[in-house]
């Protein structure tokens, strides 16, 4: 093997070397712009939900945000969860687990600010689209403070009695964050044999 020969190898490894460093040096470049193009999309995307622009009017958000729904995150908000047999400490840590965050609404018994707040973190941070749950309560005939069932309310036949002990209600409820109440029928039944009205 001639001196001229070596020489021709180093040449031929040199060019393929030189070569490599170029289409790896190519790739890096192309991979950057295509990354910080990908950023910039998604940020732009994020800037421009509509259902999070509270500009927006109530039809297109709505609209914008069924578009990007799947099947199953249609479903699934219309689901209400309880988070067990009481606010025992055990329940809610055991209930926090199980609730799936893309559900609707929750049924809300506590008192305890921590669970509401843990319990919203999960639905916006876990949920693909960051909607929240509603919390809600069977505030039928008072929230803390109890007055009577709405039947008897009904037979008092006093509805500034019954408006100012629902005001109170709703007072008590927002208080802890109660979003929705299950509240029954403002219709009072001028039937005194109990006209049929659920829980009227």
């Amino acid at each position: 093997m001639s001196f001229r020969t070596i020489l021709l190898g180093f040449d031929i490894f040199r060019s393929i070397k030189c070569s490599l460093i170029f289409i790896l040096i190519f790739c890096t470049v192309i991979t950057t712009l295509n990354l910080n193009a990908q950023t910039k999309a998604i940020k732009q995307d994020e800037e421009f939900v509509v259902y999070k622009n509270k500009n927006a009017t109530i039809v297109q958000r709505i609209e914008d945000l069924l578009k990007r729904m799947t099947l199953e995150e249609k479903v699934l908000p219309t689901n209400q969860w309880t988070y067990g047999k009481n606010a025992n400490a055990n329940n809610i840590k055991a209930s926090k687990k199980a609730v799936r965050p893309e559900i609707g609404s929750l049924i809300y018994r506590s008192l305890n600010p921590v669970y509401r707040n843990d319990m919203m973190r999960k639905a916006m941070n876990e949920f693909r689209l960051g909607i929240p749950i509603l919390m809600g309560f069977d505030v039928i005939h008072g929230y803390r403070t109890i007055y009577p069932v709405p039947l008897a309310q009904a037979c008092l036949r006093n509805l500034n009695l019954i408006e100012q002990a629902a005001a109170v209600a709703a007072k008590e409820s927002k208080l802890v964050d109660v979003d929705w109440t299950f509240f029954p029928m403002v219709d009072i039944a001028r039937n005194p044999r109990w006209g049929r009205l659920a829980v009227n």
